[in-house]
């Protein structure tokens, strides 16, 4: 520790700096001890928080895409010739929020200016959120039906006009099978 002191006390009394300058680069020399000492965050702690929210997701996704295959299950099989039925969905995105935004233009010596806010709202308990407009479902991406009715021509054309009536899907990307005994 002495050694330490001698070294602080000679860089203080060193007449080629002047002494407002020895203090400030003492003091910079402190505040990065400072820094290099200050705990960093855990990165396995982040990693944890975003691999939550992308569980949370899709999660989100699952439960709408099982809950949209059991509605249509339910759908066709009502369809006559179709039978039994069963359903899967594959979805090409997540689901989108759209939020609020307050848009401002200016009009200035023939230039205009746009400037866009997102409106927040005040939720209790978890302080300001974005106030959300609507919410858009997931794309349907592809869809495999497995009907026992699968190898009827007839079936198969009424189940994919039904499947691109719902949802909008390409013919190509419906895929009508029959079911195995």
């Amino acid at each position: 520790m002495n050694g330490k002191m001698t070294w602080i006390t000679k860089f203080l009394k060193n007449p080629k700096i002047p002494a407002k300058n020895r203090w400030l680069i003492l003091f910079l020399f402190g505040l990065l001890i400072l820094v290099i000492a200050m705990p960093v965050s855990d990165p396995k702690s982040t990693k944890t928080e975003s691999g939550e929210s992308r569980s949370t997701e899709r999660t989100t996704q699952d439960a709408y895409a099982a809950t949209v295959e059991r509605k249509l299950t339910s759908m066709l099989s009502d369809i006559e010739g179709a039978g039994k039925v069963k359903v899967m969905i594959t979805l090409s995105s997540s689901s989108e929020k759209v939020v609020e935004k307050d848009v401002e233009t200016d009009k200035e010596e023939g230039r205009t200016t746009m400037r866009e806010e997102t409106v927040y709202s005040d939720d209790s308990g978890q302080g300001q959120v974005p106030y959300v407009t609507k919410e858009l479902s997931p794309d349907i991406e592809g869809v495999v039906v497995i009907a026992e009715g699968g190898e009827k021509p007839v079936v198969v054309q009424n189940i994919t006009e039904a499947v691109q009536a719902l949802f909008g899907v390409e013919s190509h990307k419906i895929k009508v099978v029959k079911m195995k005994q």
